[in-house]
């Protein structure tokens, strides 16, 4: 008999879908006779740490469960991305995965198909996203917007040649003006 681990999720305290999420997926999982070992129950936007979520997940490296339940996908995953991460982890672990709405179970061989080309899909979600980046540093540099970080020793060189001329030592100077060693060295070899 399977463990099923239960998890239901709205973003706000408004939606009022929690009861029909538990609702169904305790009839799934009574209708293949798993037995339910957790159930969660989250409030929550994508936007922050999912906790209940990551006990489920500690629950499943425990082997406490053996499937993971949800109502749909977009209740599990905070992204694309994230949800492969995920199901790749609960694989590893032996850890089933059915999302109900979207028929997806990850417990037969068809279900794992789809899992795999979920991933594809999030490698191309990700190439994008890459994508885009790289497009919007070449359109910044274009505009002469200074990339990195900022200019702090370069600031401080008169200090730095005073002070050494002083007869400071270059990790005292790298001290006192709290920046790093190797920046009074470079600042220095430029004399």
């Amino acid at each position: 008999m399977f463990r099923a681990g239960l998890y239901a999720r709205v973003s706000t305290h408004d939606q009022k879908t929690l009861p029909l999420q538990i609702r169904a997926m305790r009839e799934y999982a009574a209708k293949r006779g798993w037995e339910i070992a957790v159930q969660i129950k989250e409030v929550g936007s994508c936007a922050v740490e999912r906790e209940l979520r990551e006990k489920l997940v500690a629950a499943a490296r425990r082997r406490e469960i053996d499937v993971v339940l949800v109502w749909r996908l977009d209740r599990w995953g905070r992204s694309l991305a994230d949800l492969v991460v995920t199901l790749k982890e609960l694989a590893e672990l032996g850890v089933g995965f059915v999302s109900l709405t979207e028929a997806l179970d990850l417990t037969t061989p068809t279900g794992r198909a789809m899992a795999g080309l979920l991933s594809v899909f999030a490698e191309f979600e990700h190439e994008i996203l890459r994508e885009r980046i790289r497009a919007g540093l070449v359109e910044a540099r274009r505009k002469g917007t200074r990339l990195g970080r900022p200019i702090t020793a370069a600031k401080k060189a008169g200090r730095i040649r005073k002070l050494n001329r002083a007869g400071v030592s270059k990790a005292e100077i790298a001290r006192r003006l709290d920046i790093g060693r190797t920046s009074v060295r470079r600042i220095l070899a430029d004399l």
